[in-house]
């Protein structure tokens, strides 16, 4: 399968763009700067997306059979913080973490709608669009609930054409994303709250994220799968 995985250079993007050419998938990846083998694209752009996706569906042939929304930011800002502050960080938080994965989004179901066979979208969420977050994270919290929103509106929409969409929602993952956070937590207490015993690893959540765009059901369509330990049932 061609794939586009955005946010591959760090954390469960790498895991999942290097799980998914280990299972000889022809893998595309994206990171906010580039690199040799990365496509750069700063996603705070409104053109970034369909610059992305474009150079994409070059090196991949004209054609793209899946897209993981994988990038996203972690950055906190104080319930006290100063108007300007406070709406910068929800303004950058819900472009990045959104905005962008919808717009990828609607050029995939395009793409897959004009290729009449149909293909797949898998969008990294969080355990945070169900059991919210900190009192500073409430607007990746809400980002990460719309996410899950726009997959099941999308899995509803466009499961008739053959466009299967899903979704991952990881809980705490050993990450460069979380490091810092969960460092300021106290790993004590985050493990406490999780009964397996232990944080989630990128390579666990890059299997799930794997099997969605490449082997799931189709009936599965619109499921959103937790990746958390049972630290959030539903």
């Amino acid at each position: 399968m061609n794939i586009l995985i955005t946010g591959a250079s760090r954390g469960i993007g790498a895991a999942a763009y290097a799980h998914l050419k280990q299972h000889g998938h022809r893998v595309v990846g994206h990171s906010t700067t580039g690199s040799d083998v990365l496509i750069a694209g700063d996603l705070m752009d409104p053109a970034a997306p369909r610059d992305i996706w474009d150079t994409a569906i070059d090196e991949l042939g004209g054609e793209i059979d899946a897209l993981v929304n994988n990038a996203g930011i972690y950055e906190g800002v104080a319930d006290n913080a100063p108007d300007e502050e406070w709406h910068g960080a929800w303004h950058r938080t819900l472009t990045i973490n959104l905005q962008a994965a919808a717009d990828l989004c609607r050029l995939a179901v395009s793409h897959f709608l004009d290729r009449g066979v149909g293909g797949r979208i898998v969008n990294i969420a969080s355990r945070a669009a169900y059991r919210g977050d900190s009192p500073q994270h409430w607007h990746y919290a809400a980002s990460k609930a719309a996410m899950v929103g726009m997959t099941k509106t999308i899995a509803r929409g466009y499961a008739s054409e053959g466009i299967l969409c899903f979704g991952v929602a990881p809980g705490f993952t050993v990450s460069e994303m979380t490091a810092e956070y969960l460092q300021g937590r106290g790993g004590a207490q985050i493990v406490a709250d999780i009964p397996l015993g232990r944080v989630a690893s990128t390579d666990e959540v890059a299997e799930v994220i794997r099997w969605l765009a490449t082997e799931a059901p189709a009936s599965a369509t619109g499921s959103v799968i937790d990746v958390n330990g049972a630290s959030y049932v539903r």
